[in-house]
């Protein structure tokens, strides 16, 4: 039977590398930091890594390893099982509990990461008789998630507050007993910021509940890094935050949801991922612990990664480049054409800068792009190589 199957999946993969699509994996010999070690699937050496989402340049600080290392020898290496069995430790309480004051919510829950965190919420908190309105460019794990619930669903154009109103008009007449609003925080691959301000007003003002996945922005958007919330003065009134621990906050795994005391404690009684999933790495619960030590006082490293983001940006834009606007870390240079995107990736990574090439269906078609991400870790100096090396590049593609 596969040697039919096996004839189409090549066929399908020949037409992903015909049509530019295809998405290799470079390998790399060294943590993860602003430069890394490429070793396999590009060029050889040493490269400027601007493409990983180390924003505040934390995966490899000395203090985290310590505290994983100490971890290890206390708590063990893994948990072999789920929470409710025997998979609880004090150090998995205490992150849950930390995490709740840091981002002002009244509980949160661990996932084994931000895509078991947005599958475990709509099925268990929406029924049949609800709605979840969601933002057309949710990240596909919310996307996902919603579709294993039965809830009605509702989508709404991109940071559209006229067309939110509408379906959440729709949802009223169509007896919604229960509505959600889901919206990233940051969308991240624009990295434009959803209005949260307006949200939280629609939602009060059709009684609906807000969720939001700040993945992209806990740790360094926000006055005290809180994230988008904090950035637009909505702690308060946002329900439900979900996020990860492998971006800004350390750059390992695991996610979670902070929400609402009730909402917490119905996930922890019915949420699939987190019954049916190995607990979260008690080395990696440690290390967050001491990542939210570092952040009350990583002020300056985020007045360095802004200062990165506005160098790019302008440096970028006075090149000629195309950049969607905004103040974001996440910094896409907008090429159109997916091979054209994907050859001026591997141009860049002959020049020393480690950039990866978009294209459909991470993207739609015709708006490939190459995400470039700021970092705490970059010097002024890589920023200004990466921008001349974007320059080459471009150069050798046109010429």
């Amino acid at each position: 039977m596969f040697d039919t199957v096996r004839d189409d999946l090549r066929a399908t993969l020949d037409e992903i590398r015909a049509a530019g699509l295809h998405k290799p994996e470079r390998v790399i010999g060294t943590p993860q930091s602003a430069t890394v070690n490429v070793t396999a699937g590009g060029r050889p050496g040493e490269v400027l890594n601007f493409c990983a989402n180390n924003y505040l340049g934390l995966a490899d600080h000395p203090e985290v390893i310590a505290a994983a290392h100490e971890a290890l020898d206390r708590w063990g290496y893994g948990m072999a099982s789920v929470r409710f069995i025997c998979g609880t430790q004090e150090v998995h309480k205490e992150l849950e509990a930390r995490l709740s004051a840091f981002l002002g919510q009244e509980d949160t829950i661990l996932y084994s990461s931000c895509f078991d965190a947005n599958g475990g919420v709509f099925e268990t908190v929406l029924g049949p008789e609800d709605a979840v309105i969601s933002d057309a460019l949710n990240h596909a794990s919310i996307i996902d998630g919603i579709r294993l619930s039965k809830a009605r669903r509702f989508r709404y154009a991109n940071r559209d507050m006229a067309d939110l109103e509408r379906q959440l008009k729709e949802a009223n007449e169509g007896g919604a007993r229960r509505k959600l609003i889901v919206t990233d925080g940051v969308f991240s691959m624009d990295g434009y910021v959803a209005p949260l301000r307006e949200i939280c007003d629609l939602a009060d003002r059709y009684d609906a509940m807000v969720m939001v996945d700040d993945s992209h922005a806990v740790g360094f958007v926000g006055p005290g890094g809180r994230g988008t919330p904090e950035l637009h003065g909505v702690r308060d009134r946002v329900d439900i935050i979900t996020g990860t621990l492998g971006k800004a906050l350390g750059g390992a795994s695991g996610g979670y949801v902070a929400a609402r005391a009730e909402i917490v404690a119905l996930l922890r009684q019915r949420s699939r991922p987190y019954l049916f999933s190995n607990t979260l790495a008690p080395v990696i619960a440690a290390a967050s612990l001491k990542v939210l030590d570092l952040l009350e006082s990583a002020d300056d490293l985020r007045v360095r990664l802004a200062e990165n983001t506005a160098l790019f940006r302008s440096r970028m834009t006075e090149a000629g480049f195309d950049i969607l606007p905004g103040d974001h870390a996440i910094a896409p240079v907008m090429i159109g054409d997916a091979a054209k995107a994907g050859r001026m990736a591997e141009l860049l990574l002959e020049r020393g800068v480690y950039v990866i090439g978009f294209s459909y269906p991470v993207v739609p078609q015709g708006q490939a792009r190459i995400r470039v991400q700021l970092s705490a870790a970059h010097s002024t100096a890589d920023v200004e190589r990466a921008v001349d090396a974007f320059v080459a590049a471009r150069a050798e593609l046109e010429g």
